[in-house]
Order: C-alpha cells, then sequence, then structure tokens
C-alpha cells in the first residue's frame, strides 16, 4: 500500500538519532517505502479555510553522523498526506494550541492525525492523570499555597512539579521541614497564579521511573524504566536517568487496562504511560520516547507495530 505520510517534528537537524523515537518511526515508513514529508510547525498555515503546509520530501539513514536528506520544499495541502505524525516536544504552549487547531482541520479534511488533535489539546500529560484516581499516589493539583501547604504537611514527602514541563524540568522533592517550600511554592504557581502538581513522594524511584509505550490502549510487551544518577531525583533520560528493560508486573497491566479503553476512545494512538513502583504519574500524549532503548534491548519493532495498527484505521 503507497502511504503518504507527514511528520511535524522539531528540526531533525538538532535531533539525536540513535536514541530518537520519531527517527525510528520515519526509518520504519522508509522501509515500507512510504513518501515521508518534513515539516516544523511553523511550515503549517490555512489558507481560505484549507490546512495546507510547506514539506519537504525526507529521506533517512541510520547513521548517527549523517542521517537525513531533504529535497526542495514544496506547498501542498495537508489532505493530500494519508497520515500525518504530530511530534513536536512540549512545552504546550500557545504556538502549541495553534498547531493542533491547524491538524484538526486536517483531520476535518481526512487525514489521519496522529494523535488527535483535540485530545491532544485536551490532555494535559500530568492532569490527565488525575481521571484515573484508582492509579495515582495522593495527588493535589492546585495554585494555593495553604492547600500545598497542607498536603505536605499530610504526607510528609512530596514531589511537586509544574504542569507544562518535561525531561525532568523544575521537579522538587519537599521532605519535612524543608526550609525551602515557601519558595518552590512561590516560584512554582507563581506567586499563586498558576497551578502545579503535588504527589505524595514514591520511594519505588530509586528503581526506575517506569515508560510504557501504548498502541492504541494495548501496551507494549516491556517497559524501560529510567533509574535516576546516584543522588538524583528524576530518572529522565534527559536528565541523566538510566535506561533498563524491564518485564510488566501485574500491577503495570492493571493501570495499562485501567486506561487502555479511554485512550482508544480519544484517538490517542500513540501514547507513553509513567509508572513508578505501582502508581501512574502522567500520561504522555504529545511526542513518547524510549522506542529505540526497547528495541534494542529486546530485538523488537515498536514503529511497525504502530504502523501496522494505524493502517487498520486508514482502513475503515
Amino acid at each position: 500500500m503507497d502511504i503518504r505520510i507527514g511528520v511535524i517534528m522539531d528540526p531533525i537537524a538538532h535531533i539525536k538519532p540513535w536514541k530518537d523515537s520519531t527517527f525510528a518511526m520515519l526509518l520504519e515508513a522508509q522501509r515500507r517505502q512510504w513518501p515521508v514529508f518534513y515539516m516544523t510547525p511553523a511550515d503549517l498555515y490555512v489558507r481560505d479555510g484549507e490546512a495546507r503546509a510547506r514539506c519537504q520530501p525526507l529521506s533517512v539513514r541510520d547513521d548517527r553522523h549523517d542521517w537525513f536528506s531533504l529535497e526542495d520544499a514544496r506547498d501542498m495541502p495537508l489532505a493530500d498526506l494519508d497520515m500525518l505524525l504530530m511530534r513536536q516536544d512540549p512545552p504546550f504552549n500557545n504556538h502549541y494550541l495553534y498547531v493542533t487547531y491547524i491538524l484538526e482541520k486536517a483531520e476535518q479534511q481526512g487525514t489521519l492525525v496522529v494523535n488527535r488533535p483535540q485530545s491532544v489539546r485536551d490532555c494535559n500529560e500530568k492532569l490527565f492523570a488525575t481521571e484515573f484516581p484508582q492509579c495515582c499516589s495522593p495527588t493535589l493539583v492546585s495554585g494555593r499555597p495553604d492547600l500545598l501547604r497542607a498536603f505536605v504537611e499530610e504526607h510528609a514527602d512530596v514531589v511537586m512539579k509544574p504542569l507544562d514541563g518535561m525531561g525532568g524540568s523544575n521537579i522538587f522533592r519537599i521532605e519535612p521541614g524543608s526550609p525551602n517550600l515557601s519558595v518552590i511554592i512561590d516560584v512554582l504557581t507563581e506567586q499563586g497564579r498558576t497551578p502545579i502538581m503535588a504527589q505524595r513522594y514514591i520511594p519505588e524511584i530509586t528503581e526506575g521511573d517506569k515508560r510504557i509505550l501504548m498502541i492504541d490502549g494495548e501496551p507494549v510487551s516491556h517497559a524501560l524504566a529510567r533509574v535516576p544518577a546516584k543522588g538524583e531525583l528524576r530518572g529522565n533520560l534527559a536528565a541523566g536517568g538510566t535506561g533498563v528493560g524491564r518485564e510488566l508486573s501485574e500491577r503495570d497491566r492493571w493501570i495499562c487496562n485501567e486506561i487502555g479503553p479511554v485512550l482508544r476512545e480519544r484517538g490517542l494512538y500513540f501514547v507513553g504511560l509513567d509508572v513508578i513502583g505501582d502508581y501512574l504519574t502522567e500520561i504522555n500524549v504529545t511526542s513518547p520516547t524510549c522506542i529505540r532503548e526497547l528495541d534494542a534491548i529486546y530485538d523488537c519493532n515498536i514503529a511497525g507495530d504502530l504502523f501496522d495498527c494505524l493502517l487498520t484505521k486508514l482502513a475503515r
């Protein structure tokens, strides 16, 4: 089947191809001989109600020093594409928001957009997890200093983080008697104007923050546990964590079963669940990572499984 696929991503010249999940998808698309069209968010626009973009035909190779070639740009309707991967990294700001509106037009005009733009817009990666309180450790989302202080008083050991961060940025552990509590709350909440997330600290973080990849609501067979460096709170690979393959536990599978039907219903075809110990902490819907690490450890082809799934959506 000749599938024309587009990808919206941060500048391809700046990625680390040996660990980039979007690059794994591009390699798989090329292996299938699908024409691939590259664009950044700035290339998208709407003219007279039609979603369009300045696109460049892209070829890729699995070489960490010379991994891509781009042809001359062409202007085209996004409806000319069968499938469009939205793989821009957060933060989810106004620029990201506007892109989802344009992609929603493309979806209405016949292109399969992965993930569904409205659902990406609706499902903040941290707040979305609170739809499944049965899966989470005690959690508070608020900008009110009094509530945040009371939460720390109740649970003693707490993690606080912004709702729009990624890669482990601006995450703070608040331990009993911390003299920096007021400063941390003021900075994170912008003096009480912005809600943040507070969660009871989960000591199993020392064993790794598990990333479980979900394809149309079903888990990939293994997770990548991102184990923090010595003396670090954060397991994120971007923060120096080490990736270790893990079998899914019975609790992991229960969490996946709780969340999977909602992901399918909302058109969230490719999602990353973050699980520490027995608890869900985040649901990544924008540009989940860890494909290349899991492929290397278990000799699998996660991008291939994803595309096989997406082909069934195109056939409907």
